[in-house]
């Protein structure tokens, strides 16, 4: 937050998704002068999304639709789930997945943010998108459940005055945590694939109550969750055994 207050000239943040994406990202910054570059990226293992082909195309661009993830197949899509960060991403797959496996009819696009200040306009910062290109990837009307590695309210800073800034609803660090297990981290800030889950569904009126026991099913699964990390001290096996389909 403090970084995205600085001139545009010389602000510059990336949040890879993967290793390829961090490995394309670090040759970037450090080719680079006169910036401040912030890279945000995890220190632990975890999945990889990207050839190293495609991570460096997807860095390039900034932003980018992920076709394997996505099911709206070159149309109009039904809602677009978005993510910027590490963490973020898996948890936004996993909830991709959950709906997939309910509703296969639905029509989801998957976007990445790698350059964060991409979000932007570009008569603002010499990265951002123009409107069109912002529309193109995110469309003009639809919902769009953004989860982030930050400070919710950073993100509809970066898309004030967009076409749908009123259709984004944002997912993101909301000043909880304590020593727990890495997943409870991400339900105490609500950035966990149940709540991604519940918070689509809200958007998604053409399912009707069709939704309505995945709704509580996801809920049954956030107390599942509770019960089990305080037995166990592990993450439910559905999360640890995780992996995408």
């Amino acid at each position: 937050n403090h970084i995205a207050t600085k001139k545009a000239s010389i602000s510059r943040m990336y949040l890879p998704p993967d290793t390829n994406c961090l490995l394309s990202c670090m040759d970037h910054c450090l080719k680079s002068k006169n910036y401040i570059n912030v890279i945000v990226a995890s220190k632990h293992p975890s999945y990889q999304w990207l050839t190293m082909e495609e991570a460096i195309k997807h860095c390039t661009n900034g932003v980018g639709i992920w076709e394997f993830a996505s099911s709206d197949e070159g149309k109009e899509p039904d809602i677009v789930m978005a993510s910027c960060g590490d963490a973020p991403t898996v948890e936004t797959l996993a909830a991709i997945s959950i709906l997939k496996e309910n509703f296969p009819e639905l029509k989801i696009r998957m976007v990445n943010v790698v350059d964060l200040m991409k979000l932007q306009s570009n008569e603002k910062h010499p990265h951002g998108m123009t409107d069109e290109e912002y529309n193109a990837i995110f469309t003009k009307d639809k919902p769009i459940i953004f989860n982030f590695h930050g400070y919710p309210d950073l993100i509809h800073q970066l898309t004030y005055k967009r076409e749908n800034d009123n259709n984004i609803h944002v997912h993101g660090y909301i000043e909880e945590g304590t020593i727990t297990t890495s997943f409870d981290m991400k339900v105490q800030n609500r950035i966990d694939r149940y709540h991604l889950v519940m918070d689509a569904l809200k958007y998604l009126p053409e399912l009707g109550n069709r939704s309505s026991f995945l709704m509580q099913e996801c809920r049954n699964k956030l107390i599942e969750h509770k019960l089990y990390i305080r037995e166990n001290g592990l993450d439910i096996e559905d999360v640890r055994n995780w992996h995408w389909k």
